[in-house]
């Protein structure tokens, strides 16, 4: 198997990747890592053996910045040709809804604390452990994850290898009890090398092409065009359209909300679902910070009776906007008919400017989270 960067550079020169000097850095970064681990493979020093000395523990890589800078291209990458066995590559999300199962057995069986056993067993026959997406939205996950992480890194050997669309020191940036998270950024800088993936050039904004973002009237040809870029940001295949998998969105408070489909920060929700039920600005929070790409379907025209429906409207594109969320809708009329008349209209132009905003192409750069 050849490494990754020998990897990297020939589709750099076949043509399928641009030259990138950010990329490449990082890539450099991957490519010594991935020779540490298996020089400490084929040394005969794993798992058990040896109890995972610190030794032969190699450090790992955060790697961050903003949306469609390759990150995930290259932790691909960087999985497939890892010469290793003992390796798991997993989106963020998933793996703290499995910690959470882990804790809830381990807590069955009145043993103490679950952490060190939790651990354990996540570790169990790996040495390098992926992650896509990090991302911290909840208070729950915030006060878990350096005493989780200590005992994966320190105590079991792990080496940990992520992505995220933020620097560590903004993972919980404001989140509620936040000093319960300030012992992980200190984990993470102590263990991880932290490697600054943010060039110019934002390579999904590049595969949406000349796709608009907002689609009217509603109907099929709209709703083709957001399928469009649902395929386009995720590089999911059309045709396995069926199959792109839904979550279940953490609110917070022990409350939820599905999401239809979510794959790799990209969230499909209905304007139904959002706006018509009872929610309020901490939910769009979530989702703001869930998701670097949101796509609403079914706006509809709004009148005065449909005054709630406008203001929970108002505080989603809020929440989208301050947080650079990229918003792609089908809708039935363009941002300035949308609600002229009823409580609130008047107000409504703000959430007007800012949709038309959030089409242009300075805003569409922007980094997820990161002010600009």
């Amino acid at each position: 198997m050849s490494g990754m960067l020998e990897r990297y550079d020939a589709l750099v020169a076949g043509g399928e990747l641009r030259p990138d000097p950010d990329q490449r850095g990082s890539t450099e970064r991957l490519d010594a890592l991935q020779r540490s681990l298996e020089t400490v493979a084929s040394s005969g020093f794993l798992g058990k053996l040896l109890g995972r000395g610190k030794a032969e523990q190699p450090r790992g890589v955060y790697m961050w910045g903003g949306v469609g800078r390759g990150k995930s291209m290259l932790m691909d990458l960087f999985v497939q040709t890892l010469g290793i066995t003992d390796k798991r590559r997993v989106h963020f999300h998933e793996f703290m809804l499995e910690v959470d199962r882990l804790i809830r057995e381990e807590r069955s069986k009145e043993a103490g604390d679950p952490i060190a056993p939790v651990a354990a067993r996540l570790a169990s026959g790996i040495r390098c452990l992926a992650f896509d997406e990090m991302v911290v939205n909840n208070t729950a996950d915030a006060a878990i994850m350096s005493r989780l992480f200590t005992a994966l890194i320190r105590d079991e050997g792990v080496t940990v290898v992520t992505t995220s669309n933020r620097p560590p020191r903004d993972l919980y940036k404001d989140g509620l009890n936040s000093s319960l998270f300030l012992p992980f950024i200190d984990l993470v800088q102590a263990e991880l090398d932290v490697v600054s993936l943010n060039g110019p050039t934002d390579y999904r904004l590049d595969r949406l092409g000349d796709l608009d973002s907002w689609h009217t009237p509603l109907g099929d040809a709209a709703t083709e065009q957001v399928r469009e870029a649902f395929f386009r940001l995720t590089d999911y295949k059309p045709e396995d359209a069926a199959h792109v998998p839904s979550a279940q969105l953490d609110l917070g408070g022990g409350r939820t909300m599905r999401v239809p489909k979510s794959l790799k920060g990209v969230g499909v929700f209905s304007f139904k679902r959002l706006c018509s039920e009872n929610r309020g600005a901490a939910d769009f929070l979530a989702i703001a910070h869930a998701y670097h790409s949101v796509i609403v379907v079914g706006i509809p025209d709004m009148g005065p009776d449909n005054r709630n429906e406008a203001i929970r409207f108002t505080k989603l594109i809020d929440a989208l906007y301050e947080n650079n969320v990229k918003l792609f809708a089908t809708a039935a009329a363009e941002p300035e008919t949308l609600y002229t008349a009823g409580d609130g209209a008047f107000e409504f132009d703000r959430t007007v400017s800012r949709l038309r905003e959030m089409q242009s192409t300075e805003y569409m750069a922007r980094g997820h989270g990161v002010q600009g």
